[in-house]
């Protein structure tokens, strides 16, 4: 599996991740008092069959999980990650958490075993009105993923992202999730490099390259960083119970020096 992608592939990721952003900022406006998360999930995995995509998550099945169910992760309030769909309604004062990946195309000349490339991508958005720390965190916690895009570019650590990420986070009071972090993203879900929201010496010595593609996606919370698996196996949720956002774009490092964002929404552009 190439660390690098070329040009070809980089731009089917491109063309893949536009589709998928465009998507998912439609499933946000879904999320709405009385709506159910199940429902947003239904409506996810018709709009990545209608342009011909793969949902990456369904079925998904790391070692020692059973797959998991839904097209979409779907978080509510406290739960950070891999919030599974359900029948569960939505109610005011809520912040939803929509992570989603698509393999896209379903089938190409390119790709692993002539399948497309996969892109990742997620927002945090509220269920009706929200109190003032709960705008303040979605408003954080975008903030440092648009930060840390800025540095990512051709020659810069891994490390640097992280580096960003913590020193605009910390100083606000808020916990970086650490269980948890990005990663290189295109031929599989999850590729190398990990790329941590907080600093990792070690990774001064990986450098970013041309050709590239990760997934940048803070978690951030506004309490502890420690976490917790509810029953369902694949839930993750703040120890404390306290407030969590997750904001995620895969983006390509490019030789001009500016990243270009694969899943970025059309109120982006």
């Amino acid at each position: 599996m190439a660390y690098l992608k070329t040009q070809e592939e980089q731009d089917a990721i491109l063309k893949g991740g536009l589709l998928l952003g465009a998507i998912l900022e439609d499933l946000g406006k879904m999320a709405k008092p009385g709506v159910t998360t199940l429902e947003i999930d239904t409506e996810a995995e018709r709009r990545i069959r209608a342009v011909g995509g793969i949902p990456a998550f369904k079925g998904y099945a790391p070692s020692g999980h059973r797959p998991f169910p839904g097209t979409i992760c779907a978080c509510v309030n406290d739960e950070i990650v891999h919030g599974i769909p359900s029948d569960r309604v939505l109610i005011e004062g809520q912040i939803l958490s929509i992570d989603i990946g698509m393999q896209y195309p379903a089938k190409s000349g390119l790709g692993q075993g002539g399948n497309g490339f996969f892109t990742d991508t997620a927002i945090t958005v509220p269920v009706g009105e929200i109190n003032s720390q709960a705008r303040q965190l979605l408003s954080v916690t975008k903030k440092s993923l648009e930060m840390a895009i800025e540095v990512a570019t051709a020659g810069t650590s891994v490390a640097e992202i992280g580096r960003v990420i913590e020193r605009y986070i910390e100083p606000q009071g808020y916990g970086i999730v650490r269980d948890l972090v990005g990663h290189g993203v295109g031929h599989e879900v999850h590729e190398d490099p990990a790329v941590p929201n907080y600093y990792e010496a070690y990774l001064e010595k990986k450098l970013l390259k041309p050709g590239v593609v990760i997934a940048i996606e803070p978690m951030i919370t506004v309490g502890d960083y420690r976490t917790d698996v509810l029953d369902d196996g694949w839930t993750i949720v703040t120890d404390d119970g306290s407030l969590s956002a997750h904001f995620e774009h895969t983006i390509i490092i490019t030789e001009d020096g500016k990243p270009i964002v694969a899943t970025l929404r059309p109120s982006e552009k």
